[in-house]
């Protein structure tokens, strides 16, 4: 017999939800067949069985909570003496993409479909072994699943159209419709219950504080302009991100506790010289954090490229549990969707995040004049335990200085 431990499939995972068992007791599986998909703290992972027999029996329901290390199922692997405790390794769970269809044990009949398709699937409540695929090895796609979606809509239109004609039944006005009171319950768990976690553990251990500043983004914008052309024949979107990188990075190097942790067991104050940005994305399933690891030996367009890889990737759920820790300073760019402060909330176990709100012209005072300029606010949440407030107010007035001229920002990269 088999003990199937749940293993830690990302860097420093404690617990993991299984969300669909892909066999039943009693079933024979083959060693590396895809047994059971579990959502982490971020990313869906899909386990493969690590040998050859039948299920005996599965410890977990679907939906529940399992923490790392604990057995979730017995496999009768066959001439075996009492029971074997085994969990698989990291590296065999798929968080990224199409695995080779060449890898896949041919033994098992069952749609194949990426983790991500799956979870699609589940949400739009499709069973996905009704679908056909149309990619490689008939793998199922999102397209396949939008078809299947329009498909049968059409056809329960014409059920009902025909119900309706045969019983002479009148549909209920709007009106009618509205007068009904109704409630959806949706469980809090996956990704949204971790972020509640997190969130929670944030506000209860920092002491935050918000500065709120403005600045004039004048400058900034005719450079991007400038530049626009030249990452656009590198295929590159260049968006402002990239240039408030690199600030940041700037003004980290000289306020060096903005770019920090405190160890709570050794009572220390960690200072880090490496910089690794969060950027906050807005997802379907919530906020998530890809990080760009080592932004400070990165230029403009390659910062550009590689925000517009991590956000598409955010969006599809194909994100590694690499790419979305260990940053140690995080960017909340709000602006696209509006908004003229707030107050973020740290990412633990860092000490400060940046939130950056909407451009829009606005009168302001200049040489004691009136006058129009193109402004931005940015909001500016930090630890007091470790950050005093003129220290994060100094940060602020660097960040300006270099954004408000940006061939300064040019000079002062490495």
């Amino acid at each position: 017999m088999v003990e199937f431990k749940l293993p830690d499939v990302g860097e420093g995972m404690h617990e993991g939800e299984i969300v669909t068992w892909l066999i039943k007791e009693g079933d024979k599986v083959t060693q590396d067949q895809p047994i059971v998909e579990v959502q982490t703290d971020k990313v869906n992972a899909e386990l493969s069985s690590p040998v050859t027999g039948v299920i005996k029996q599965i410890h977990f329901r679907e939906g529940e909570v399992v923490e790392v290390g604990t057995p979730i199922l017995t496999i009768d692997a066959g001439g075996e003496n009492g029971k074997e405790e085994v969990c698989v390794s990291p590296e065999i769970p798929s968080t990224k993409g199409d695995v080779p269809v060449q890898n896949r044990a041919p033994a098992f009949n069952r749609a194949l479909a990426t983790p991500y398709v799956r979870q699609l699937a589940r949400e739009k409540k499709i069973d996905i072994e009704q679908v056909r695929g149309t990619g490689p090895a008939g793998r199922i796609t999102e397209q396949d699943l939008e078809q299947f979606v329009t498909q049968l809509n059409k056809t329960t239109e014409q059920v009902q159209q025909t119900t309706i004609e045969e019983n002479n039944v009148k549909q209920p006005t709007p009106k009618q419709v509205d007068t009904i009171e109704s409630e959806e319950r949706i469980p809090l768990k996956g990704i949204r219950k971790k972020i509640a976690e997190h969130m929670t553990k944030s506000v209860s251990i920092i002491p935050h504080v918000t500065h709120v500043d403005e600045m004039e983004m004048g400058p900034l914008k005719e450079i991007r302009e400038q530049l626009k052309a030249h990452a656009e024949k590198k295929n590159i979107k260049l968006t402002f991100l990239p240039f408030f990188i690199k600030a940041i990075v700037t003004a980290l190097k000289e306020f060096k506790t903005l770019n920090a942790s405190i160890d709570d067991e050794k009572n220390e104050i960690v200072l880090k010289n490496y910089y690794h940005i969060g950027i906050a994305t807005d997802t379907k399933d919530g906020l998530i954090v890809p990080v760009i690891k080592h932004a400070d030996r990165k230029s403009i367009f390659q910062l550009a490229e590689e925000i517009n890889q991590l956000a598409t990737q955010a969006r599809e759920g194909k994100l590694s549990i690499h790419q979305i820790t260990g940053s140690t300073f995080t960017i909340s760019n709000v602006g696209p969707i509006g908004g003229m402060q707030a107050t973020p909330i740290i990412n633990h176990p860092e000490v400060a995040i940046l939130a950056l709100h909407k451009m829009e012209p606005r009168m302001v005072v200049r040489d004691w004049e009136g006058v129009i300029r193109l402004m931005m606010n940015m909001s500016l949440s930090f630890d007091h335990r470790i950050i005093d407030g003129v220290t994060a107010v100094r940060f602020t007035n660097r960040l300006k200085e270099l954004l408000e001229n940006p061939n300064l920002l040019f000079m002062e990269m490495n």
